[in-house]
C-alpha cells in the first residue's frame, strides 16, 4: 500500500514530465536539495534542441520582466499543503450541487484545483484589482506554513475574516506600484492557464492603470497568438464632470488556450437578433426557407480565369462585372445556381444578380464585436442597483460588475462546462452562470473562489450583518438562486445550489510530513497524524483533491460492517477513517470493486488486518489502488 503524500502537486515536477515527453534526450538526474537522486532538465542540451543560435548570458533580448519575476515563477510552481474543507451549513444542496463556492487565498485554491481540473475549465472570468492606488496586493508568503501566516500576520481576525486594514495599501509612492500588482498577477494566470481545457479562453476585467502591462504578461504566458481580443466595454452613460476627462469605458482581455489558426473560431457567434432575423424573408416562397441576398461578386484579387465571365440572367439580360471584381462562382458553377434558383435578379428578374443565403442552411449566428454597448450588457450603475434591489435595498457591495455582461461572454465562450472566477467579489459570474442556463438549458457549472475580506465596519454591509466578502457573494447567489428559479419554472433540473469549501492548513500533523525530523521516543503520544479539530469529512476532501476527484463528486456515507465508509462518486472511491476497522469491512468494500480505497493506518482495529488488507484486495478487487494516511 501507497501513503497518499497529502499535498498539492510540484509545478516543476509537472513541467519535468511534460518536457520529458517532448525531449527525452534533454532529461537526467542529479541529486536535489534534501539530498535525493531526482529528475532533472539539462539546460544545455534543451537551449541545442530549441535554437539554431544560442543566445549568451547577457545578449539583449526582447522580453518583459520586473523586480520579483523569478520568484513569482517559483510561486506559481510551488506546491502546498494545504486544504479544503467542506462547509455544510453554508452550503445550498451540499449533496446534488455540482457548482462550487471557496473561500481562501486564490493562489492557494488554484494549486489545490490544478491536478484535479488540469484541462477541464471552459471559461475563465476575472475582475482582479485594477491597481488604481487604493488596492491591496496578496502577500504571498511560503516561508512559513500557511496556518502560521493566518495566525502570526495581524491579517485575520478570529474568525478567520481577513483585515484590509493590515495590509499595504498600493498606491503611487509605493516603490514597487507595478511590480506588486504583477507579482500578484503572474503566478495566479500561470497556474489558471493550466486548468484552462483545449478550447477554453479565458476573459480579466481591467482599466487603463494596468491595461498593456496586463496585456504583456498575457502573451507571456498564453503566447501572443493566443490572443482573441481586446473589448471595450461601455460602462457607465452618465458623463463625470469632476474627473479631466471622463472615462465611461473598461476594457476585458480575451486570450484562447489555442493559438490562433485560419478558419478556426475560438469563440462562439451570437444568437441571431431581432435586427439581423429581419434581413431574411422569403419573397419568391423559396421551398428552402427563409433567405437574404449577398453580393454575388468579390475582389477580383483573389480570383481565378474562370471567375471572369458575362453573366446571363434567365431573361436574357446579360451583367458584366464592375470594374476590381471577379464572380464568386465560376461560368459552370453559377448557371447551376441559377437552374435551382439560389440567384436572385430582384422581383421583376432584371436586379443585379444577388447569392441567396438561407437563413437554415446552417447554424448561424453573428459574430462578436470588440465594442460591449451598455444597451446590450449593462453597466455598473444598473449592476449595483440590481445588487441592491436583491439585498431588499441595501447596498452591500460597491463595484459588482454586471451579469448581463458575463452572459453575453459566456454566450460566446461555453455552452455547457466548468466556469472559473478566482477573484470572485459579489459573485456576479456564478449569477451569470444560472440565469443563462436557465434562459437557453445550458450545462454550466461554476466555481467561485474569494478571499474572506474583512467589510469596512461603517459599510452598509457590516451594518446588515455581513462581516466579509465572502458572506456576501454566498448571500447574492442564494437570492439570485431562489429568483431565477421562480421566474423559470419550466427549468425542472436547473441546479442553483452550491458547496462551499473553506481553504485551511493540512489536516495532518508536521510528523505526517517528515516523521525522520521526530525523535521515536516523543512520538507515543502522536500515534494519531491528524489534527484533533479536523473531521472525517475533512479528511475525505483531501484525499479526493490528492486522487484527482471532483470536488463536486457525490458522497454518501454507509454502513459496512457497522463502520462508517463514504462512497464517492458512485463507487470510484471508497474510503474510511473509522476506528476499529476489521477485515469484515476491508472484504466488504473489497467485494464493491472501487478504483481507489483509503483507510487510515490509524484505524485498522490490529496489526492483522494491515497485514491482510492487501490479501483481500488481491482476491476480491486486484484492480483496486489502496491507498493509506
Amino acid at each position: 500500500m501507497e501513503q497518499l503524500t497529502m499535498h498539492s502537486v510540484d509545478g516543476v515536477s509537472m513541467n519535468v514530465e511534460r518536457i520529458a515527453v517532448l525531449f527525452p534526450n534533454c532529461v537526467t538526474e542529479h541529486k536535489g536539495g534534501n539530498g535525493k537522486v531526482e529528475r532533472a532538465i539539462d539546460f544545455d542540451l534543451l537551449r541545442q534542441e530549441l535554437s539554431r543560435d544560442i543566445i549568451d548570458a547577457g545578449e539583449e533580448r526582447y522580453q518583459f520582466t520586473w523586480p520579483g519575476k523569478r520568484e513569482a515563477i517559483r510561486l506559481a510552481n510551488a506546491p502546498t499543503n494545504c486544504t479544503l474543507r467542506p462547509v455544510r451549513e453554508d452550503s445550498v444542496d451540499f449533496d446534488n450541487t455540482q457548482n462550487l463556492y471557496i473561500e481562501g487565498d486564490n493562489l492557494e485554491v488554484l494549486k489545490l484545483l490544478r491536478e484535479t481540473y488540469l484541462g477541464k475549465v471552459k471559461m475563465i472570468y476575472i475582475d482582479p484589482p485594477y491597481n488604481t492606488g487604493n488596492d491591496f496586493v496578496y502577500e504571498d508568503d511560503f516561508a512559513q506554513s500557511y496556518e502560521d501566516f493566518k495566525g502570526k500576520s495581524g491579517m485575520f481576525d478570529e474568525n478567520g475574516n481577513m483585515l484590509l486594514d493590515n495590509y499595504e495599501r498600493n498606491n503611487e509612492s509605493n516603490g514597487r506600484f507595478h511590480t506588486d500588482w504583477l507579482n500578484l498577477m503572474f503566478p495566479r494566470l500561470k497556474v489558471a492557464r493550466d486548468l484552462l481545457a483545449d478550447d477554453g479562453v479565458i476573459f480579466i476585467s481591467i482599466d487603463d492603470n494596468e491595461v498593456e502591462n496586463l496585456k504583456k504578461l498575457c502573451n507571456e504566458i498564453f503566447g501572443e497568438s493566443s490572443f482573441v481580443a481586446q473589448f471595450i466595454w461601455e460602462k457607465r452613460l452618465n458623463r463625470e464632470n469632476r474627473k479631466e476627462v471622463s472615462v465611461r469605458h473598461d476594457y476585458i482581455l480575451c486570450y484562447a488556450k489555442q493559438q490562433a489558426e485560419e478558419n478556426r473560431r475560438r469563440v462562439y457567434q451570437l444568437p441571431m437578433n431581432e435586427k439581423a432575423l429581419a434581413n431574411y424573408g422569403n419573397p419568391d416562397n423559396d421551398p428552402r426557407g427563409p433567405w437574404k441576398s449577398d453580393p454575388a461578386h468579390a475582389q477580383a484579387g483573389h480570383g481565378t480565369p474562370s471567375q471572369f465571365y458575362v453573366l446571363t440572367a434567365p431573361n436574357g439580360k446579360q451583367h458584366e462585372l464592375p470594374s476590381g471584381r471577379c464572380w464568386l462562382y465560376t461560368q459552370k458553377e453559377m448557371e447551376k445556381a441559377i437552374s435551382e434558383n439560389r440567384i436572385w435578379f430582384g422581383r421583376d428578374g432584371n436586379g443585379v444578380p444577388r447569392i441567396k443565403t438561407y437563413l437554415y442552411a446552417k447554424e448561424r449566428g453573428l459574430t462578436p464585436e470588440t465594442i460591449l454597448f451598455a444597451k446590450d450588457v449593462s453597466t455598473n450603475e444598473k449592476a449595483k442597483n440590481d445588487l441592491k434591489d436583491l439585498f431588499d435595498g441595501k447596498a452591500v457591495f460597491e463595484t459588482p460588475k454586471p451579469f448581463e455582461l458575463i452572459i453575453s461572454l459566456l454566450r460566446i465562450s461555453s455552452k455547457d462546462g466548468l466556469i472559473l472566477d478566482f477573484f470572485a467579489g459579489s459573485c456576479s459570474t456564478a449569477h451569470a452562470v444560472m440565469q443563462l442556463n436557465a434562459e437557453d438549458g445550458g450545462n454550466r457549472k461554476f466555481i467561485m473562489v474569494q478571499l474572506p475580506e474583512v467589510t469596512d465596519e461603517n459599510s452598509e454591509a457590516r451594518k446588515a450583518g455581513y462581516a466579509n466578502i465572502c458572506e456576501i457573494g454566498k448571500e447574492r447567489i442564494r437570492r439570485a438562486g431562489k429568483k431565477i428559479k421562480a421566474e423559470h419554472t419550466e427549468a425542472k433540473d436547473l441546479d442553483i445550489g452550491f458547496r462551499v469549501l473553506s481553504l485551511d492548513s493540512s489536516n495532518m500533523e508536521d510528523v505526517y510530513y517528515t516523521p525522520d525530523k521526530f525523535d521515536p521516543t516523543t512520538l507515543t503520544g502522536l500515534l494519531d497524524n491528524v489534527k484533533p479539530d479536523r473531521t472525517e469529512e475533512d479528511l475525505l476532501f483531501q484525499v479526493m483533491l490528492e486522487l484527482d476527484v471532483p470536488l463536486s463528486a457525490s458522497i454518501k456515507q454507509e454502513q459496512f460492517a457497522g463502520k462508517n465508509v463514504f462512497v464517492v462518486a458512485d463507487g470510484h472511491l471508497i474510503a474510511t477513517f473509522d476506528k476499529d476497522v476489521n477485515e469484515s469491512t476491508v472484504t466488504e468494500i473489497a467485494k464493491r470493486k472501487p478504483n481507489f480505497f483509503v483507510m487510515r493506518d490509524a484505524s485498522a482495529a490490529n496489526d492483522n488486518v494491515l497485514d491482510n488488507f492487501e490479501q483481500i484486495f488481491r482476491h476480491y478487487s486486484p484492480d483496486t489502488i489502496c491507498k493509506i494516511l
